[in-house]
C-alpha cells in the first residue's frame, strides 16, 4: 500500500500553500528566520491594512486566509502568514516626495517584502531574549529573492508587543478597522 502525505491537504484546508514554506518546513523540520519561501500569492490574501504611511515609504499589509479568521484577543493560528510589502515613496523631478491630495506620500515602486509565519514550535530556535512566540521571519527583494537582514532587529521590534498582541504590529488597529467594516 502506497503512503501519501496529508500535509498538502492540511495546508490547503488551513489556507496556507506549500509555496509559503521551504522544503525543510514541508518535511516537518522547523524553519528558522530567513528560511521561509516567498509567498508569491500574497497580493491575493485579505488586506490586513493598506497605505500605512512612513516618512519615505508606504506599507501594505496582508494576512493569509487562515490568519484572517483570527478574532480580537486571540493569538493567530499556526499556519498564519503576515506580509508587509514596503513601497518607496514616489519622488518628483526635483527629488522631493510626492504627496497626494490627502497629504500622504504617494506609493512608488515595491522595495521589499517582509514575511512572518507561525508554526507549532517554530520559535524555539530563536535567541532566548528575542522569542516572539512561534513566529519566524524572512525578508525578500521586490523580485522575490532573499534579502539578507539582521532578524534580531525584526524580533526586537516585535518583542515589546508581547503575547497579548501575539507580537503583531497594528493588531488593535486591524481588528478595529475590521469591526467597523463589518457594520
Amino acid at each position: 500500500m502506497r503512503r501519501t502525505s496529508l500535509l498538502p491537504i492540511i495546508l490547503v484546508a488551513l489556507g496556507c500553500s506549500s509555496m509559503a514554506m521551504t522544503p525543510s518546513a514541508q518535511s516537518g523540520a522547523m524553519p528558522k528566520d530567513g528560511e521561509l519561501a516567498f509567498p508569491s500569492e500574497y497580493k491575493s490574501f485579505p488586506v490586513f491594512l493598506s497605505g500605512v504611511q512612513k516618512p519615505d515609504a508606504v506599507r501594505d499589509l496582508y494576512v493569509n486566509p487562515l490568519g484572517a479568521q483570527n478574532q480580537p484577543g486571540q493569538a493567530f493560528a499556526n499556519g498564519s502568514i503576515l506580509v508587509m510589502a514596503i513601497y518607496n515613496a514616489k519622488k518628483n523631478a526635483e527629488g522631493a516626495l510626492e504627496k497626494g491630495a490627502d497629504g500622504n506620500v504617494v506609493k512608488g515602486d515595491l522595495a521589499k517584502v517582509f514575511v512572518m509565519q507561525k508554526g507549532a514550535g517554530w520559535g524555539k530556535g530563536a535567541p532566548e531574549n528575542l522569542k516572539n512566540g512561534d513566529w519566524v521571519y524572512s525578508a525578500f527583494k521586490a523580485n522575490g529573492e532573499r534579502l539578507e537582514v539582521d532578524y534580531t532587529t525584526c524580533r526586537g521590534c516585535h518583542l515589546p508587543l508581547g503575547e497579548s498582541k501575539d507580537f503583531v504590529h497594528r493588531y488593535d488597529e486591524y481588528f478595529e478597522k475590521r469591526t467597523h467594516a463589518a457594520h
